[in-house]
């Protein structure tokens, strides 16, 4: 105590002019965790992190949206529902001005910058910026699991990305993407087909001065040249 009104971490420097504020902050360094569920194990530093954990048993969702009825039994969920409601995006980056409404969606954009790619896979030296990402790898490269199956034949698929794929293009029959150049209609967007016309060649080999409008190409430029 300062002797002022203000209460000062003496770990980290974090202050405050309430005394139970300041108790509940030192919580954190001490790993004090006083209010227990008495289902089950859990402990909490904070009486309203105790009263989520509990709603969990009881089903309670006390916090609802005044738009659109929505209830959640956690009140910073409701904060991040208003925001899809209001269009509010909060979270900006500063090297591109992007926005969201939440703060780890900003984290995960930030590494789109950064190069950033905290997810190792444990089975080779692949690493990727999200974990969806990862896990997608260990589907198509490290397991013959086929978790998506499509409803109008036998497919199965390793990821949704490649099962909603085999949908459109063998099910649907559906080509909304026309080529304004040529003409040509896909099914899915023409980004790939889109180069064929501009001559963009964005996958570079690390090891010489190739190029190639696909990924597929790249990797048997690789295999043939490389390895």
């Amino acid at each position: 105590n300062t002797g002022g009104n203000s209460y000062i971490c003496g770990e980290c420097g974090y202050w405050t002019a309430q005394k139970l504020t300041f108790f509940r902050h030192m919580r954190t360094h001490t790993g004090e965790k006083p209010y227990k569920c008495d289902q089950r194990g859990y402990t909490a530093a904070q009486k309203c992190s105790l009263d989520q954990h509990l709603a969990k048993h009881t089903g309670e969702k006390p916090y609802m949206c005044g738009e659109c009825g929505y209830r959640t039994a956690k009140k910073p969920t409701l904060f991040r529902h208003i925001r899809t409601q209001t269009g509010e995006n909060p979270y900006v980056c500063e090297e591109c001005g992007y926005s969201v409404t939440q703060k780890s969606h900003l984290s995960q954009h930030m590494r789109t910058h950064t190069g950033e790619k905290p997810y190792k896979c444990d089975q080779c030296d692949y690493s990727a910026a999200q974990k969806s990402t990862l896990d997608q790898h260990h589907l198509s490269k490290h397991t013959e699991e086929k978790p998506y199956k499509c409803n109008h034949c036998d497919y199965l698929a390793r990821s949704r990305a490649g099962l909603d794929y085999h949908l459109k293009t063998k099910h649907t029959g559906q080509k909304p993407f026309m080529c304004g150049i040529c003409g040509y209609r896909s099914a899915l967007p023409l980004t790939r087909h889109m180069r064929t016309h501009t001559g963009e060649k964005p996958y570079k080999c690390d090891q010489c001065d190739y190029s190639a409008a696909r990924k597929y190409s790249l990797d048997y430029h690789r295999q043939t040249k490389h390895n």
